[in-house]
């Protein structure tokens, strides 16, 4: 298999840290599973005793078909890592923040736990997101399951390549892993997660010249439209972050979804960066504008309803978890991040061949 370029120790003067397989290369299935902490201290020693635990179920699952490169990301939302873990906490972890512009609401809702499962096959996935349920399941209550899948030549439903502009290799731990700006978190990744509901019959109704004004690209070669012609209003013009001259890069995996028989058709989007702050930026340009009022059109077709943030910490941070959950941690204040809708908010490299950072039971 193709190695993970977060496979190594990050974090200079910081503790040395192995990541989580963040950026493993594009799959073609996904479960995106978002669950909830359920109150108590047995909650709590459930999912501490889980984090040691979760690579050797990795590795059990995997095992069946090692080249379908099966992965699990696993990340904690900020009211769940007062309860989990306590102080010290990640320096930018924060509930979701929401933005709500006109009729635009990029909308917060509940989730404490996310896995992000990869596979080459999606039978893999499944069976791994089941092995989870089965170990946690008393632990926690769904929040939101959306099984992923690739569309064709990597494109969204609406008919577009994504995730285009991806780092890789160095660019890419550089632009998702905490460094020696948060040591004692080194390794770790914040992840943002929604889920978007696209009106194709709006959409298809569009020319194809319309809909690449859009999202500023060829819709055939994926080719960005030159700036002379591409619409400051253009999706791939507001997602485009530059700071002191130099574009901060984040790294989407993001995967169709849908339901042919009800009409859902959809695109999940997951993030991840080294800080928050990176995509909190791109949800301000597309929802409000930049300059306000200049939004994103691509809202005008697709609705977000679901918004989470996580922090995804070190596979070595994970592996040092020790079963008995901190005396004094609070419950999850799940009220404290109810968005303006009334549902519950978010606070908000892997080794080895199945991509979890974990030396138990390795022989």
């Amino acid at each position: 298999m193709a190695s993970n370029p977060t496979s190594s120790p990050v974090g200079g003067g910081a503790a040395l840290g192995i990541a989580q397989p963040v950026a493993t290369p594009l799959a073609r299935s996904a479960i995106f599973l978002v669950v909830t902490l359920n109150p108590g201290p047995d909650s709590r020693s459930t999912l501490r005793s889980f984090c040691g635990d979760l690579p050797a179920l990795l590795r059990a699952v995997g095992f069946r078909d090692i080249e379908a490169g099966l992965s699990c990301v696993f990340a904690i939302g900020s009211e769940a890592w007062d309860c989990l873990f306590g102080a010290p906490r990640p320096a930018e972890l924060h509930p979701f923040r929401e933005v709500h512009a006109g009729g635009r609401h990029a909308i917060a809702t509940p989730g404490d736990l996310l896995f992000h499962i990869r596979a080459r096959r999606f039978d893999l996935c499944f069976e791994l997101a089941a092995q989870i349920m089965a170990r946690i399941g008393p632990a926690v209550s769904p929040a939101d399951e959306v099984h992923g899948f690739r569309y064709f030549d990597d494109r969204d439903l609406i008919g577009f390549v994504d995730g285009t502009e991806n780092p890789t290799n160095q660019a890419a731990i550089d632009a998702v892993v905490v460094g020696d700006e948060d040591p004692a978190f080194a390794g770790g990744s914040y992840v943002m997660v929604q889920k978007y509901v696209h009106d194709l019959a709006a959409w298809n109704a569009l020319s194809t010249e319309a809909q690449e004004r859009i999202i500023g690209r060829s819709k055939l070669s994926d080719i960005e439209l030159d700036d002379s012609v591409k619409p400051t209003c253009s999706h791939s013009a507001l997602t485009t972050i530059v700071e002191d001259g130099k574009e901060i890069k984040i790294l989407r995996d993001n995967m169709p979804f849908g339901r042919a028989a009800e009409g859902e058709f959809g695109t999940y989007f997951i993030g991840y960066s080294r800080s928050p702050r990176t995509i909190e930026q791109m949800l301000q340009n597309m929802f409000i504008g930049r300059p306000p009022g200049n939004y994103d059109r691509l809202l005008d077709f697709s609705r977000a309803v679901t918004g989470n943030l996580f922090f995804a910490p070190s596979a070595t941070f994970l592996e040092n978890v020790g079963e008995d959950p901190p005396a004094d941690s609070p419950e999850p204040a799940h009220e404290s991040s109810r968005g303006s809708d009334g549902s519950r908010g978010n606070d908000s490299r892997g080794i080895g061949s199945l991509g979890i950072g974990s030396l138990k039971g390795e022989i």
